[in-house]
């Protein structure tokens, strides 16, 4: 494939299909450029061709080559696939006139945490071609990368969209509505008449890695350590895969971003692992960031981000039949001697379909420990038991919920939590109400939680207009929300008011204005920075709060977010500008800075937070890549330096170079850090 359809004789039996519509900038109206779909199979691939015609081809934008990279800032094409035709999942493949690799797997149609998994990688090919007609692509997707339900003749959910970045154009084939999006895939047309192969497929992917690490842990001299492992993905039918893994390793995973914690409550760091990533959205139940049933940085990661030896483990996830999602998966990691036991992980998932939108679901997670560090085997464990589903009512509204239950030794009394919420939304119009609450004990360990022992209220209304008549303005986005949180004595830790208006403009400008209100219930004092202590008390105050983008899709783009008002008694100024420049699809570098001004009426309460980060990617090719992520935070004094290079063979398998650096002395300090340099290669054999 050279990504030539234009003139592609290949191509010349095939009846394209076209006829986009646009979502925005002018709802309903046809495409300003045509584009042309083409679909083919053989016995073992799905083929998907399209040419974007565009009577200016200079203007094409592309903004970068990076595999997974922000596809909405530059000129593309996407598909979703429907295989299951649920109308509720789907897997994304997009790409751009540079020939990027885009893929995603959505789940309840993209709504909820975990239901876009943009870190789903499945092997595949595609290439791109500009010329004076516009650009082409073509794909190639083994249907061995797709889930679907057993049968020789299928017919499938599936739309496409695309976009004309510098008119800040969005367009579909299947009409959908502003509110949504492409993972709609209940508004998505259909294809017929796919002769897929009823196979079972096994790919095995092994890798080798050396690593050389010194500092640190490491009193002296240098520590070198090799490593062996492999993965197993195999489709036991087309809608059913096993996957397992042995002395699982994620070296050439991205370093974590630093946070400072300016509250009483837990900070959230995303799973960033390739493993636990793919179909995460299957084990997903509980509300997102604030309450999860299950959370995989439980397995593998310790305490302040060490990281534990993974054993291995095996995941079992797709469907029985045509509405029965089932998850299973069983993870061990080692212990550590004196800081951590050795864990077996079980997480059991099953959802039933019910139509439109709706489903019944169960979760168990467990976690059986060895003993070595409460010394009693028997008490070592944790268990979490949930129900949760979904009713869809018309096109326009759904309610969602969930019940849990823990069992953790030694802990009594109420150990439960639930949640309701609802939303109406519609093409002007988006409503919603929630409570949900978390008991004093309700303990699960290998999920998350961000406070305990709560009485949560929420509701918010969020309004979209477009005015066809107010020069350059696109859209308004004026809303109100507000979140309340109460103890089970009645004790208001905190509320939360939020009266915004987004100002979004053609050539793709946004302001967003607001205020917010705010009170803090502080029941016990805590140290919001070391030497700094905010007394209990009741704390009420008023920010403002005011963002500003420039259109992400040139060269050089701005970002900043800044909020001013009271804040635990004092006053605090934030700050947090961000600076994009690109030079071309290779080169992308990115600058950002978070600034707390904080003045507090107690002791030593007059002090400065400081988080700087910048990124750089240069893509060589879209397969090889070499990224940098420097980070410094002036409050611990610690410099963080994570450089990785990768030539990506498929599906994230290849070679990869990491060089990875903490220094706790600080800038211009004597060297106190810890360093590591890893090389891991891996393949993907397709053996049957």
């Amino acid at each position: 494939m050279d990504g030539n359809v234009f003139d592609d004789t290949a191509w010349a039996s095939v009846t394209p299909t076209s006829g986009f519509t646009q979502v925005q900038p002018y709802e309903g109206q046809p495409a300003t450029q045509r584009t042309e779909v083409f679909i083919g199979f053989s016995e073992e691939s799905l083929y998907i061709g399209v040419i974007a015609y565009d009577d200016n081809p200079e203007g094409i934008i592309v903004s970068d080559s990076r595999r997974d990279s922000n596809i909405d800032e530059t000129d593309s094409f996407q598909v979703i696939i429907d295989g299951f035709f649920d109308r509720q999942s789907g897997y994304v493949f997009g790409t751009n006139p540079v020939g990027i690799e885009y893929d995603g797997q959505v789940i309840n149609e993209g709504s909820g945490g975990g239901s876009f998994n943009l870190n789903w990688d499945a092997p595949w090919v595609v290439a791109s071609k500009i010329g004076d007609y516009g650009w082409s692509a073509e794909m190639e997707i083994p249907f061995s990368s797709l889930r679907y339900i057993g049968g020789d003749v299928q017919t499938w959910g599936i739309n496409f969209q695309r976009n004309i970045r510098r008119n800040n154009e969005v367009a579909y084939w299947a009409p959908i509505e502003r509110q949504f999006s492409l993972y709609r895939v209940s508004e998505a047309g259909t294809v017929g008449g796919i002769d897929v192969p009823s196979q079972q497929n096994l790919l095995v992917t092994p890798y080798a890695l050396t690593r050389a690490e010194r500092g640190g842990s490491i009193a002296q001299g240098t520590n070198l350590d090799e490593e062996f492992g492999f993965d197993v993905k195999y489709s036991i039918t087309p809608s059913l895969t096993l996957d397992a893994t042995y002395n699982t390793d994620f070296a050439q995973v991205e370093a974590d971003d630093i946070q400072v914690n300016l509250d009483r409550f837990s900070l959230f760091f995303p799973e960033k692992r390739p493993f636990f990533l793919e179909n995460a959205g299957q084990f997903g139940v509980g509300n997102a960031r604030e309450v999860e049933m299950f959370f995989s940085r439980r397995i593998g990661i310790g305490a302040g981000g060490a990281q534990l030896p993974v054993e291995g483990g095996a995941r079992l996830t797709g469907k029985i039949g045509s509405d029965t999602n089932i998850g299973l998966l069983a993870m061990r990691s080692e212990g550590i001697p004196g800081v951590a036991a050795a864990n077996d992980y079980t997480v059991a998932r099953v959802n039933q379909e019910l139509g439109n939108r709706s489903t019944l679901g169960f979760m168990y997670v467990g976690r059986d420990g060895d003993g070595t560090v409460n010394g009693d085997k028997n008490q070592d464990y944790n268990r979490t038991y949930a129900v949760d589903g979904r009713w869809g009512i018309g096109d326009t509204t759904l309610i969602s919920g969930f019940v849990a239950k823990t069992d953790t030794p030694g802990r009594s009394g109420d150990d439960h939590a639930m949640s309701v919420n609802s939303t109406y939304n519609t093409l002007d119009w988006t409503l919603s109400a929630g409570y949900a609450e978390v008991a004093e004990n309700f303990n699960p360990e290998v999920g998350f939680l961000s406070r305990t022992a709560y009485k949560k209220y929420s509701a918010s209304v969020f309004r979209r207009y477009r005015p066809t008549d107010w020069g350059n303005l696109f859209e308004l986005r004026p809303h109100i929300s507000y979140r309340s949180y109460y103890d089970f004595d009645g004790f208001q830790e905190t509320g939360f008011l939020h009266v915004d208006n987004h100002w979004e403009f053609l050539g793709g400008m946004e302001v967003h204005t607001g205020v917010n209100f705010t009170q803090e219930g502080v029941k016990e004092p805590f140290n919001i920075v070391p030497g700094v202590t905010v007394a209990a008390g009741e704390y009420e105050h008023a920010e403002a709060q005011l963002q500003y983008f420039t259109n992400q899709g040139e060269p050089l783009s701005f970002f900043v977010n800044s909020r001013i008002g009271g804040f635990f008694g004092g006053d605090r100024i934030n700050i947090e500008p961000t600076v994009r420049y690109r030079v071309g699809e290779k080169l992308s570098t990115e600058f950002s800075w978070n600034h707390s001004q904080i003045d507090l009426p107690v002791a030593n309460g007059d002090f400065d937070v400081n988080l700087a980060k910048f990124r750089l990617s240069y893509s060589f090719t879209p397969n090889v890549l070499l990224q940098a992520l420097l980070q410094y935070n002036d409050r611990d004094d610690v410099v963080a330096t994570n450089i990785r290079f990768s030539w990506i063979q498929s599906a994230n398998a290849g070679l990869y170079i990491v060089y990875n650096e903490v220094d706790e002395s600080g800038l211009g300090a004597p060297r106190e850090n810890a360093r590591g340099l890893t090389i891991k290669y891996s393949r993907i054999f397709n053996l049957f």
